[in-house]
């Protein structure tokens, strides 16, 4: 919200620079975005008046004007604005002047004619298009009629002014406001605010007589209503229109002004409702009805749903409450009786409705943070008074109430040894008492014990760390003092979960793999893919984005739109990997998901780059992931056999290049390349990957010594190559080497597979390197051959292979 440091200036004494002021109010109260004067970066802007015009010799809509700006003599300025017109007071950029969007304002020729600066709209000069009054929307501004040719524009239009944009924190509901935001500097610089307070002129007619209320107490425990006739619209004058714009408001006529000054001013949203349009005199805050639709005041028309609270007359909804008002109860030109709505809503009514309706609004945004209770009243005195003074209406007799209650102040109580040990000080008694007048707390002391009244203003103080916050705050943060912790201190540590998670990701990077970071939020199609189990999905109820509406139930999702991110941009090797939650549900019913750990990768192209192989031939394969997956199983140093075990179960992978990977029989994962279809879907090249369940391989046992020394005795090496049928895996083969390769078998390689011409039908050539080595003494030959022989033989007899 931005706040103008010159109203500020209308109830308070501020010797203080505006951007001092502001970090005042940050270091004190809410954070502060900037401080910023409208007139930054603009300069010879000047008043101009009108003389005399001519039309353009060789344009039908080009009017050739001579300009007062000061001067000695006329300047001619070309104006194509099709409300231009004599004597008007107009904003004129001099040549060599700089206006909005930092354009520069030359002296030129338009269509042959000198043009010696150019006539401005607000829209030129900085202004938003969002903030013009419509009645200047599509033309030139002018002036005031007393202001002084050759002068700045500058003050005439408020852009002199600073602007103080706060972004309040939703605690502090109280400083949407500007008497807010005057009440907390009074404190914070122990001024009492000279804030005003309405006196209301009312005729003698009893406003009753004209309106009643049926109100839903649990929808709007307070709602009142003054109404006001023989009202006649026109726009507001120039002081409202400048505080309304500088605050990012379009004014738009008395009426409608007046209610979004009131809120500007006191933080209470009002809605006026043109009484003529409403169908009987009883005006209701109820829910909606099964099929009721509303258009607001936006245009857009809305499907009601039946949790909506709407406002309404005997036949129709005519404004969604605390939220935006209804088209078919507008202000317009021939409003003549309007009834004002002063209310309080239910805050989580408000918010959802507002959620529901993708309608968010600030009369929704005062009323989720929450609105002075106890100033209801005036607020809505303050607005009948001035449109009595704004629009000459009048104000009949009374405020009608559909709701209310008696609101009264919070009482907290807190002791001084409590404040000075919690904040840290020595304050005395006088000191604390004095922070809580300052802040217009009623106080008062008995003894060390403070009993203090919180008025409604502030509706965020309920308990002592309340008034704690505020001490400190008040008192300054700046002069409490810094102390160390004192007492023993343990040594941190990492849990073993945590370590398993950081070995994770160094060996993984180690590998090749670059960490990837996904939004646990995706679409629903792409959180039901690659599953690893049966789960229900977990939607969001009010999802920012149509791309983030559930709960991801797999990883590799997230790093495929990583790849396609990547092969967008001309990257065709990529190589990543993901370690985080994903969320599962045992059936819809469960409320809250249960999280599991996991970890996966994907490859696309290259995982080693080299600029002597064909691309193509050197992109990843099942083989290389594989070798990946097991060489980071090996190093967690999990117990038990891995073994891959072709599967066809995930319609998302290639059936015949997907592996189920387990453990000891243990299912904790799977391995494959991306099947074509669902490739071109996320629109990436051919791509590998893995999902590996991190939760389980945390909870499996571990060889936790591994450590081994390098033997210094050589170790010797045997090759065979055998001849077996085409039915007989790698790992059978395996198997049955290590069954009988002796103690000394250190490790076992295939280091080839043929299966082309010259070989029987039905078979297929296995050829291993096995290495041999005594960590303790040197092996001889007829060791090795020994052994070498017996694993001839039990691949002949067990497998039927043949020794080539």
């Amino acid at each position: 919200m931005k706040i103008s440091y010159s109203w500020l200036q209308e109830y308070l004494d501020l010797q203080v620079s505006p951007k001092d002021l502001g970090e005042k109010i940050e270091r004190s109260s809410v954070e502060v975005d900037s401080v910023t004067q409208p007139s930054d970066g603009l300069k010879k802007i000047v008043v101009g008046k009108i003389i005399s015009m001519e039309p353009h010799p060789d344009s039908d809509h080009l009017q050739v004007c001579q300009v007062d700006v000061g001067d000695d003599e006329l300047s001619q300025i070309v104006c194509g604005a099709p409300n231009v017109a004599t004597d008007k007071k107009v904003i004129v950029a001099l040549p060599g002047s700089r206006i909005g969007g930092n354009v520069k304002i030359k002296r030129s020729k338009m269509r042959g004619v000198v043009s010696n600066g150019m006539i401005c709209a607000l829209d030129e000069i900085g202004f938003s298009k969002d903030v013009v009054p419509k009645e200047w929307a599509d033309g030139i501004y002018f002036l005031q009629d007393d202001a002084k040719v050759g002068e700045p524009v500058f003050p005439y239009l408020g852009m002199d002014d600073y602007l103080i944009d706060v972004d309040v924190t939703p605690n502090r509901g109280d400083m949407l406001s500007v008497y807010g935001v005057a009440r907390d500097l009074g404190a914070i610089y122990a001024q009492t605010p000279k804030l005003n307070h309405p006196k209301v002129e009312e005729v003698a007619t009893p406003a009753s007589d004209k309106v009643s209320l049926d109100v839903d107490e649990d929808l709007a425990p307070i709602y009142k209503m003054r109404v006001v006739k023989n009202v006649k619209i026109q726009p507001s004058p120039r002081w409202l229109q400048i505080k309304l714009w500088n605050a990012g408001i379009r004014p738009i006529n008395n009426v409608v002004d007046v209610t979004n000054y009131i809120l500007l001013k006191y933080g209470q949203p009002l809605h006026a409702f043109d009484y003529g349009k409403v169908s009987g005199s009883t005006i209701k805050a109820r829910y909606a009805q099964k099929g009721e639709k509303l258009t607001t005041l936006d245009e857009a028309e809305h499907d009601l749903d039946e949790k909506d609270i709407v406002i309404a007359d005997d036949q129709k909804p005519i404004a969604l409450a605390g939220v935006m008002g209804g088209l078919n109860s507008e202000i317009d030109d021939q409003t003549t009786t309007v009834a004002i709505e002063s209310a309080v809503f239910t805050p989580t009514l408000i918010r959802k409705t507002a959620q529901r309706q993708n309608l968010h609004t600030d009369a929704s945004q005062h009323f989720e943070r929450g609105v002075d209770r106890g100033g209801v009243e005036e607020a809505v005195d303050a607005a009948a008074q001035m449109m009595h003074e704004l629009a000459d209406g009048d104000v009949l007799k009374g405020i009608v109430t559909g709701s209310s209650y008696d609101v009264k102040d919070v009482v907290v109580k807190v002791t001084l040894p409590r404040v000075n040990h919690v904040l840290g000080t020595e304050l005395n008694l006088d000191q604390v008492a004095d922070i809580f007048k300052q802040l217009g707390f009623g106080v008062q002391v008995d003894g060390e014990t403070y009993t203090v009244s919180v008025p409604s203003t502030r509706w965020d103080i309920h308990i002592p760390a309340d008034l704690l916050e505020e001490v400190a705050r008040i008192y300054g943060y700046d002069k409490i003092p810094s102390t160390l912790p004192s007492g023993p201190t343990t040594i941190g540590a990492l849990t073993e979960k945590q370590k398993l998670i950081r070995d994770s990701r160094r060996v993984l990077e180690a590998l090749g793999l670059n960490q990837a970071i996904s939004y646990a939020l995706t679409t629903e199609s792409k959180a039901g893919q690659f599953m690893m189990r049966e789960s229900a999905e977990t939607q969001l109820s009010w999802p920012m984005t149509a791309d983030h509406t559930t709960l991801r139930m797999n990883l590799i999702s997230g790093l495929l739109d990583d790849v396609a991110y990547n092969n967008a941009r001309r990257v065709k090797d990529v190589a990543l990997y993901e370690q985080g939650r994903v969320f599962y549900k045992d059936s819809a019913d469960q409320v809250r998901p249960s999280e599991h750990e996991h970890i996966a990768g994907a490859v696309s192209g290259q995982l080693v780059v080299d600029p002597l192989k064909n691309a193509k031939n050197n992109a990843i394969d099942f083989y290389q992931l594989k070798g990946i997956v097991e060489k980071y199983l090996d190093n967690l140093a999990i117990k038990g056999d891995v073994d891959f075990v072709a599967t066809d179960r995930y319609p998302e992978m290639h059936p015949g290049r997907t592996a189920d990977i387990l453990i000891h029989g243990h299912y904790i994962g799977f391995i494959g390349q991306v099947h074509p279809t669902v490739a071109e879907a996320y629109k990436i090249n051919q791509t590998y990957v893995f999902e590996l369940d991190l939760d389980a391989l945390i909870e499996m046992p571990k060889d936790m010594n591994q450590f081994e020394p390098i033997s210094k005795y050589p170790s010797i090496t045997r090759d065979v190559a055998l001849l077996v049928d085409k039915s007989v895996t790698n790992a059978q083969v395996l198997a049955q080497i290590q069954k009988k390769g002796g103690a000394y078998l250190k490790s076992v390689k295939l280091f080839d597979i043929y299966d082309g011409k010259n070989l029987p039908g039905g078979k297929q050539s296995l050829a291993y390197t096995l290495t041999y080595q005594n960590p303790n003494a040197t092996l001889t030959d007829d060791e090795v051959n020994q052994a070498f022989e017996k694993v001839q033989k039990t691949l002949t007899s067990e497998l039927g292979a043949e020794i080539r």
